[in-house]
């Protein structure tokens, strides 16, 4: 049975722990091959092709054969954009067309959620808060908040649903994180070294994923 420190909003240690959802928390890991393959696709889905290279069909110029097929005593050559030449095409270069693009199915997906939650219970990377708050969007607040629970490093903030004020406070922080519980993923899970979970976001995670 996986548990969790819980919060008040404040800060405050509660003097009881929370039970986290078992089919959610308490997941079995036989090895890691669905984690890295959710978190391999989503590398994949983040990656934009920019990188693009010609083919000697689209550089410019070459169109004279540069000298006669025999008698020279040099190698044949029919263009000057020929990719063993110098200014020549790039055979098997980078393209903008590119698609890095992978899939993986809901189940399998979310399968990898569990798993990877699991993997925080188990390291005991997991505390619940009954609520997250940011005055007036200022990062001083939350980062005292996160400091006072004694959450360091990378810490990923999880709530049912994100105010414009505490998304502003958490985008000034290098080492915070902010996502909806209805867009956490393997990766971003995985990435953190601290999961702070408010109690409406539990609820929506038991329901998204608890069946």
């Amino acid at each position: 049975m996986a548990t969790a420190t819980t919060y008040t909003k404040t800060g405050t240690k509660a003097t009881k722990a929370v039970t986290l959802p078992k089919q959610i928390f308490d997941v079995e890991l036989n090895n890691h091959v669905l984690l890295k393959q959710a978190y391999d696709t989503s590398l994949s889905n983040q990656r934009i092709s920019t990188a693009h290279t010609k083919t000697r069909s689209n550089v410019r110029g070459g169109g004279k054969k540069p000298w006669r097929q025999k008698g020279t005593g040099k190698a044949r050559a029919g263009s000057i954009r020929s990719p063993i030449w110098r200014g020549g095409g790039i055979t098997f270069g980078p393209l903008k067309e590119n698609n890095y693009k992978k899939k993986l199915n809901r189940s399998a997906n979310q399968l990898a959620l569990k798993q990877a939650l699991s993997l925080k219970a188990q390291s005991k990377q997991v505390s619940v808060i009954e609520a997250i708050e940011a005055k007036d969007g200022k990062a001083k607040s939350l980062s005292g908040l996160v400091n006072k629970l004694g959450l360091n490093r990378k810490v990923l903030i999880v709530v049912d649903s994100a105010s414009e004020d505490l998304r502003r406070a958490a985008s000034n922080l290098a080492s915070i994180k902010l996502v909806e519980a209805r867009n956490l993923n393997t990766k971003s899970t995985l990435d953190s070294d601290n999961l702070l979970i408010t109690k409406p976001a539990l609820a929506m995670l038991n329901e998204r994923l608890g069946g």
